[in-house]
Order: structure tokens, then C-alpha cells, then sequence
């Protein structure tokens, strides 16, 4: 069954991050379809699953922003 969820992400600022963020949520296990809106300033991740807030976590931390 999949899983939509939506995060909020603090530091974007272009589309440079609106790449890095979706590029880095895109390589986690499980996940179908990332949508980042940059003006909201939050993410919307598809998976087949729910996946461990950690997991996103790390992964927009490693992008070089931060999970609000």
C-alpha cells in the first residue's frame, strides 16, 4: 500500500535545493515519487511504505538541509 507523506524542510532557498532535496529523498529504499515545493518550503515523498522519520531525516541532512 503506498505511503504519501509530507515534510517540512528548512534551508531551501532555489532550485538548486528543489534538486538536492528530491535527488536525495529519490535514492531512499522505497520510494516512488518525491515533490518538493520550494515556496511551502516542503516535500511530499511517495513510498510503497511508511518510512522511519530518521531515514528522511538523514537523508535531507546529508543534502545540507534540515527536517523541521
Amino acid at each position: 500500500m503506498a505511503t504519501t507523506t509530507t515534510y517540512r524542510v528548512k534551508g531551501m532557498s532555489c532550485g538548486h535545493c528543489v534538486s538536492a532535496v528530491t535527488e536525495a529523498l529519490s535514492g531512499l529504499d522505497g520510494v516512488t515519487d518525491v515533490a518538493v515545493d520550494l515556496d511551502a518550503g516542503e516535500a511530499t515523498v511517495t513510498s510503497e511504505g511508511p518510512l522511519p522519520q530518521e531515514t528522511v531525516a538523514e537523508a535531507i541532512d546529508e543534502a545540507g538541509y534540515e527536517l523541521a
